[in-house]
């Protein structure tokens, strides 16, 4: 049997709620039942589902790159209500785009040894394209889900997908397909 695991990455308030720091936008929370679709089924079928959440010191480099955002313990770092993790869910903080620097992510992939690592959240151009490149320096094949991620810019968010595919070997699939891959443009 297939042993997958499910990543959601930076689903925090931040993000996705219209007070938030660096809110995406309503585009972005069109993910957020999709999402929550994907963290039940895999809970249901007993895989294991990882949150990665921005969580940033106070003074963090990033921020003159970007506004203040996703300060650790704040109310901007916590994932957002409608995909509370549930018990039986790890949180995986992370302080740079891709979810594998500096943090133990790594280590529960080791443990889990997945024969694929499901991606979906925001941003599809930075955290989410970042990740899935570290993922395939560690070997993992991985899949994203189209319906599952988001950017703030269209333009940003078709690039990433296709540097995943071509560049990193994403398979790319809907979440709804039942994890079949899909054509992409190029």
């Amino acid at each position: 049997m297939m042993r997958r695991v499910l990543l959601v990455i930076d689903m925090l308030n931040d993000f996705l709620d219209p007070a938030g720091a660096l809110y995406c936008g309503e585009e972005a929370r069109k993910i957020i039942p999709v999402i929550r679709s994907l963290v039940d089924r895999f809970t249901t079928g007993g895989e294991p589902v990882i949150f990665l959440r921005d969580a940033h010191a106070k003074n963090d480099k990033e921020f003159k790159l970007f506004p203040p955002h996703a300060i650790k313990g704040n109310w901007g770092s916590e994932v957002i209500s409608a995909l509370a993790p549930g018990p039986h869910s790890s949180i995986v903080d992370k302080t740079r785009f891709s979810g594998l620097f500096g943090n133990r992510l790594a280590d529960l992939l080791a443990e889990i040894k997945p024969d694929e690592v499901w991606i979906t959240g925001v941003l599809t151009s930075i955290s989410v394209m970042d990740t899935t490149g570290g993922l395939r320096d560690r070997d993992f094949e991985t899949v994203v889900p189209v319906d599952a991620v988001a950017d703030i810019d269209p333009v940003w968010h078709e690039f990433a997908l296709e540097r995943m595919k071509k560049v990193y070997g994403a398979k790319l699939t809907k979440a709804g397909a039942g994890g079949q891959e899909i054509p992409t443009a190029g």
